[in-house]
């Protein structure tokens, strides 16, 4: 096969696999989660106590991984300086209240929330997947819990917002009390080794197709 046929063979399935929500394979989704994605006000306004005082930034990231029958997205998030129990820190300002993702929508725009997983609404619900890990030491923890196929918020389902998950079309995002908006967002993209597999998986294919009998 040709190497320009080649190149634009592997081009079209690895866009088919991000766009497709009837295509099969697993497929791993990451997201970094900063005030800097969020919009007004919270984008320019400094992370502050209750008294006025300052406090550390929070920050996080995530990753997610649709399963090969596309019908449950197991998620792992871990955020930083944000009081994930309540009783991390002395202060109020810096306590989670809710955490979403949202679609669709690109980066820089705001949407509806499309799965709750913390706080209200909470569509973890079918079943509640939802385990919460408060770091041992500082400010944060980890969140691990499956999207599965029924849940949605407003009447969608996961099956509905593949599309916009797999083609960077959603965000997460987490809420405290300083930040009822939002403090730290981060785009919901399609990490960049799952296209390397599929190519490699593809070459290999191609391979073996030519070799002699």
């Amino acid at each position: 096969m040709p190497r320009r046929l080649l190149a634009l063979t592997l081009a079209a399935l690895a866009a088919s696999a991000l766009t497709a929500p009837s295509a099969r394979g697993a497929v791993m989704l990451t997201a970094n989660l900063t005030k800097d994605q969020e919009g007004e006000p919270a984008k320019s306004t400094s992370f502050l106590t209750s008294t006025g005082a300052s406090r550390p930034a929070s920050s996080g990231n995530a990753t997610f991984i649709i399963n090969d029958a596309q019908t449950q997205m197991t998620m792992s998030a871990t955020v930083f300086n944000i009081d994930v129990t309540g009783a991390q820190t002395p202060d109020t300002f810096d306590n989670l209240v809710a955490a979403h993702i949202h679609a669709p929508a690109p980066a820089g725009t705001n949407t509806g929330i499309v799965w709750g997983f913390f706080g209200t609404p909470d569509n973890d619900t079918n079943p509640d997947n939802l385990v919460v890990t408060p770091f041992a030491t500082g400010v944060g923890g980890t969140f691990t819990s499956t999207w599965d196929q029924p849940e949605g918020n407003a009447g969608t389902t996961l099956t509905a917002q593949l599309t916009n998950l797999r083609s960077g079309l959603a965000y997460i995002n987490f809420h405290t009390t300083q930040f009822g908006g939002g403090e730290i967002r981060g785009q919901i993209l399609p990490e960049p080794t799952s296209l390397g597999l599929l190519g490699v998986a593809t070459l290999g294919l191609l391979a073996r197709r030519r070799r002699p009998a």
